[in-house]
């Protein structure tokens, strides 16, 4: 019998793109490749001092124009073009208009209080930005051309008086070609126009820039100015565009077969030359390679192709890089990388006169940095089904659990600097976080975010900007040029697994704009996975704590919550009070509760147009009386992690059959209030560390059905998960119910020996239903091997009945001893603490959420960070927590007497 076999939505997806070509359609040419004994630090150096003993050979320089540059407000083109300009602004470029203020002093801190009000008048106003710059060779930019990366949200461009023309949309471009426009003293002016005006939850549809910063998420803050690079190049004889890296399979990535598409693009109506390239392990020791390939001229081209402006040629190689190092995610093996040097030497025209003037032929050298990884969406165990995605994420034929979190946009003011992403990336390196869902909310991130998360194994599913189908009403041609430029640069970074069209669009899926991001997901790449959106094809969203449920009922029912991927989620909480204290001013900072309409209010998720307030302060409420700001941030914050824990650790127990989970979310555009588990600031919260327990590679966890309910016998899955694979020989997994008085009311034991599967049911506990005075209250389960602990982690339950307990319990006393240099395993990953101090628990009973803390009085610089925190301590058990700085060093927990409420019951 013929059984017609079921099409995945994939599938489905691919066919109705209708792409026309792949990057891989050439045919391929196999070359050889050879050792390289000394990488050159110049790219194709080594290659043009052999071959190309012309002086006429010259390397195509470039003219970077980032630095400071001249900013004024409004006036009309021909005042600004011809005329000298009045009140001058310093601005950085790349950089915001808001930036330029605040460091003029004409702008005050817009992070503070409610001055995010002030700075958006200054968001729709027009600003001209003014630079005037040399070129010492004109020789060598004879042909050159003008490259903008991201004007936000639209401009015009003068050079030297001369109209270039105007550009929408803030995420690339745009490109002037600039003849002989250029000269050797040149003035470049940018009229950067207004964000617009009117209704500012969705007035951001009328163009294309990243929306989360226009009122309806946590601060209305229009993001305006030059906010990428700015440069000037010469144009080479022969360019090479785009190169690009693949592999086949994870057969080819292992045996180091790599496929190089790129193409040559001439103004000569010539691209015969000779292509070298290296091959240079970038972040560990290995074998580099050199090659070279001689690239002839298509017999088959027309006459009228070969007199056109730019003879384009697309070139497909194949080569073996030896002794291959494949690039892993987070916690699975190493994130080893390749960086791809490439130079073309150009023949020399027969007609060129290189005696009697000079002669320069200018020669194109390109880097790129990849990794060696096959990327695959394979079905569930179920099968196969019509309207699902595949969802089953491989890498390089293994199966990955999702453990992630949503990335938001860095900063409204636009202060994307390499050392903010790396701070913010080493702490979801911490987490354990392998893969961030950047949204639609933001941006096409940028080349040192996807580096750094390259280097650290961080997947990442790359939204396009668009929210709730705003592709259908964006202009078309910003946003398919949005599209296509930043596919073409962000396509060889090996974190970027899967492309998306955007967040939360329930219409319009069948939309142009969404068919163009399908075909060039397939044009121009075709080695990951498109979705039209998220949720879609059998991922979720849940937002139940907005619909009127109350906190006991929402805990339970993210405890209890399943689906193949939910990948959003979430409960807000405050930042930590030294967080809160940096942006409020010091009148208002004892108010509680906080005055309506002011900083605390502007810092509120939507400003508490949804009565964020009183919904959070009834979270807050199970477990501290709400009556201070402080325990407002500490009740919120432990609402948090009950809220996110729960359902990450469930999740990880289910797979395959669940294949991930993605909290909402790791980080803020703007401090307060809100979903991110590291505030905006780059402070840790509570739940960064129980994020960090949830998803660590190794661990024992305890599901829960119900956490307010001692009237009931529970029947609680004890899980063992090891990703790594770690465990052997014999091992233990222990779990210990407490109650309030923290004596032990139950325990169970589990001896193992040899290995087991990364997900491994090992037991139940049977918990019995009790008195609410004598019902468990913390459980603690943790691996031991060795008689070493492995892991550890605690629970609490039966909690908001008895407000206040957690700091009622039985008190001990920590102390902190030794400082060592630190032991812990230096990583690229995440951040490296250079120093262990020791934590003792001195007293009778355990201690509980023991937290590490600083007691500096500059709160400007308090960003604090430990290996862990929030942990439990056995009575006289120690422990070397890993920190950076040792200066004014404390400890505190839950039942210690550093830390007093005097409300608690």
């Amino acid at each position: 019998m013929n059984i017609k076999q079921v099409r995945s939505l994939d599938d489905q997806d691919r066919q109705s793109f209708a792409a026309t070509r792949t990057p891989w359609d050439i045919p391929s040419e196999r070359i050889i490749v050879e050792p390289l004994a000394e990488p050159s630090s110049d790219i194709g150096h080594d290659f043009i001092s052999t071959y190309a003993v012309n002086p006429s050979y010259k390397k195509a320089p470039q003219y970077d124009l980032d630095g400071n540059w001249e900013m004024v407000q409004g006036g009309e083109a021909e005042q600004r073009i011809y005329q000298s300009w009045e009140s001058i602004i310093s601005v950085p470029v790349p950089g915001s208009i808001h930036q330029g203020l605040v460091q003029a002093g004409i702008l005050n801190d817009p992070s503070f209080g409610e001055h995010a009000d002030e700075a958006k008048m200054y968001s729709h106003q027009t600003w001209w930005y003014r630079c005037t710059f040399d070129i010492e060779d004109m020789a060598l930019f004879a042909s050159s051309r003008l490259i903008f990366e991201g004007v936000s949200p639209s401009c015009d461009v003068w050079l030297n008086g001369t109209h270039l023309g105007d550009h929408q949309g803030a995420f690339g471009g745009p490109t002037y070609d600039l003849g002989s426009l250029l000269q050797s003293s040149n003035t470049l002016i940018v009229q950067v126009h207004p964000a617009p005006l009117g209704n500012e939850w969705n007035i951001w549809e009328s163009t294309v820039v990243f929306n989360c910063n226009y009122g309806w998420h946590y601060v209305n803050l229009p993001a305006v100015g030059i906010w990428r690079p700015v440069r000037i190049e010469a144009v080479p004889s022969v360019q090479i565009q785009h190169p690009f890296v693949q592999v086949e399979s994870t057969a080819q990535a292992k045996q180091g077969e790599i496929h190089l598409a790129f193409t040559l693009a001439s103004q000569q109506s010539s691209y015969k030359g000779v292509l070298y390239g290296e091959i240079i392990p970038d972040n560990f020791a290995g074998q580099s390679i050199k090659f070279q390939q001689t690239i002839q001229q298509d017999s088959d081209l027309s006459v009228q192709e070969r007199l056109s402006l730019y003879d384009t040629r697309d070139v497909h190689l194949q080569l073996t890089i030896p002794d291959a190092h494949l690039w892993s995610p987070l916690d699975m093996g190493e994130p080893y990388l390749y960086r791809l040097q490439l130079t073309f030497i150009p023949d020399i025209p027969a007609s060129a006169d290189t005696t009697t003037k000079p002669y320069h032929l200018l020669i194109d050298q390109q880097e790129i940095t990849f990794g060696l990884r096959y990327i695959e969406m394979k079905p569930l165990p179920s099968g196969q089904q019509a309207d699902m995605y595949n969802w089953t994420l491989t890498v390089n034929d293994r199966a990955v659990f999702i453990k992630g979190s949503g990335w938001c946009t860095l900063d409204a003011l636009m202060d994307f600097s390499r050392e903010r992403y790396n701070h913010f990336l080493s702490l979801t390196a911490q987490q354990h976080t392998n893969f961030l869902r950047a949204w639609g909310g933001g941006i096409p991130e940028t080349d040192d975010f996807y580096d750094l998360c390259d280097r650290k194994g961080i997947m990442v599913m790359q939204e396009w900007p668009t929210c709730w189908g705003s592709h259908a009403r964006q202009p078309q041609d910003a946003l398919e040029e949005t599209v296509r430029l930043n596919t073409l640069r962000l396509r060889n970074h090996a974190s970027l697994v899967m492309w998306c069209g955007g967040n939360e669009t329930s219409t319009e899926l069948d939309h142009p704009a969404i068919q163009m991001m399908g075909r060039y997901s397939i044009e121009l790449d075709n080695t990951r996975p498109f979705h039209r959106t998220d949720p879609w094809g059998g991922s979720t969203h849940d937002h139940i704590v907005w619909n009127g449920w109350t906190p006991s009922y929402s805990f339970d029912y993210y405890a209890t919550l399943d689906g193949i991927m939910l990948s959003e989620f979430g409960l807000a909480s405050a930042p930590n009070l030294e967080s809160v204290l940096r942006y409020m001013p010091e009148e208002e900072q004892q108010q509680w509760p906080p005055l309506p309409g002011k900083s605390f209010y502007h810092h509120l998720p939507a400003f508490d147009t949804r009565d964020e307030l009183r919904i959070l302060s009834e979270f807050a409420d199970s477990f501290i009386v709400c009556d201070r700001l402080e325990h407002f941030v500490i009740g919120t914050q432990l609402a948090q992690v009950t809220s996110l824990r729960h359902k990450m650790e469930s999740a990880r127990c289910h797979f395959p059959d669940e294949i991930g989970v993605v909290t909402y979310k790791l980080n803020d555009v703007y401090i307060g209030v809100s979903w991110a588990t590291i505030d905006w600031y780059g402070v840790p919260k509570m739940s960064h560390y129980f994020t960090q327990d949830a998803y660590q590679p190794l661990l024992a966890s305890v599901l829960f059905n119900k956490l307010n309910s001692p009237h009931e016998d529970q029947s609680l899955p004890v899980y063992v998960l090891d990703d790594q694979g770690v465990l052997d020989d014999s091992w233990a997994v222990g779990v210990r119910v407490y109650d309030q008085q923290l004596q032990v009311i139950q325990a169970e034991h589990w001896q193992h020996e040899g290995k087991v599967p990364s997900v491994y049911p090992i037991g139940t506990i049977e918990l019995q239903h009790a008195p609410l005075e004598k019902s468990a209250l913390l459980i603690v389960s943790e691996i031991m091997q060795s008689h070493e602990v492995k892991c550890r982690t605690f629970y609490w339950l039966h909690f908001a009945d008895r407000q206040g307990v957690l700091w009622n319990l039985p008190q001990t006393s920590l102390t902190l001893g030794q400082i060592r240099q630190s032991q812990l395993p230096q990583s690229h990953s995440s951040a490296d603490f250079l120093y262990e101090i020791e934590v003792r628990n001195t007293g009778n009973v355990p201690a509980v959420g023991v937290e590490l803390y600083s007691e500096s009085q500059d709160i400007e610089s308090a960003i604090f960070v430990a290996s862990d925190n929030f942990f439990w301590l056995d009575a006289g058990e120690s422990r070397w927590i890993g920190v950076i700085d040792t200066r004014l060093l404390q400890v505190k927990a839950w039942n210690s007497n550093t830390l007093h409420f005097n409300n608690v019951q």
